[in-house]
Formats: structure tokens, sequence, C-alpha cells
């Protein structure tokens, strides 16, 4: 799969309630500049084993993928936002921004925990 024709991209866990709550948030403020796709979709599993190892667990953070370098967690912020701002480009594939929530991830401590998750972790891969 040829990455560059889709970039920039964010990955989430369209597990999670929150997690797919972020994700909309995001696509309105987006307006379609990039795809949003979901960890677990079909498609998610597909640029994930483009870019990631098959023994690395890029669940545990979204992800903000553009140019060579892939964003997890608090370092996918900035860059995020930056895209945002200035992007001026749209995105020719869009996906739908869903969730199939199976665990209790409503509840206050799973979004206290979820946020802390958020800020705690951060890291960056570059993309061969």
């Amino acid at each position: 799969m040829d990455l560059t024709r889709i970039l920039p991209l964010m990955i989430y866990d369209n597990r999670c309630y929150l997690c797919a709550k972020f994700a909309k948030i995001v696509s309105v403020f987006a307006r379609k500049k990039f795809l949003i796709v979901g960890h677990y979709t079909d498609f998610g599993m597909k640029i994930k084993a483009e870019i990631f190892s098959n023994n690395y667990d890029s669940t545990k953070m979204f992800w903000f993928v553009m140019d060579k370098t892939a964003y997890g967690g608090r370092a996918a912020i900035l860059p995020l936002i930056s895209c945002i701002l200035k992007s001026k480009i749209k995105s020719s594939i869009q996906y739908d921004v869903s969730a199939s929530c199976d665990t209790n991830c409503k509840t206050p401590k799973s979004v206290f925990l979820r946020t802390k998750s958020l800020f705690s972790n951060s890291e960056k891969i570059m993309i061969k």
C-alpha cells in the first residue's frame, strides 16, 4: 500500500467510546483535511501493518501520521492541531468515525484514565 497517497491520517481506538468521541470532534474541526480510521477496522489494520513492526502494540494511544513520521499520544497533539489549522488539501478517502464499546468506558473513572493515558504516553516513530 502506498501510504503517501493517504497521508496525513489519524488512527484512533474505535472500540472505545471516549476515543471515538475524540475522533468525531477532530473530524468536525478537520473538515475532511485528513483520513481518520479506527485501529480495529480492516483498513486500519492494513495501515498499521505498514507503519508498525509486528510485535508493536500501537493500540495504547491514538496516532497522527504525516510525511514520514508517526506521532503517538501526547506527541501527536501539536502536529494534529497544526494540520487542522494549516492544511488546505482535502482527503479523497473518508471513513465513518464510529465506536463499538464493549467495555465500561463511559464512567468518570474511565474518562480520567483515558485522559491521563493521553498525556502520559508519547511516542514518535520514523516510517521507512
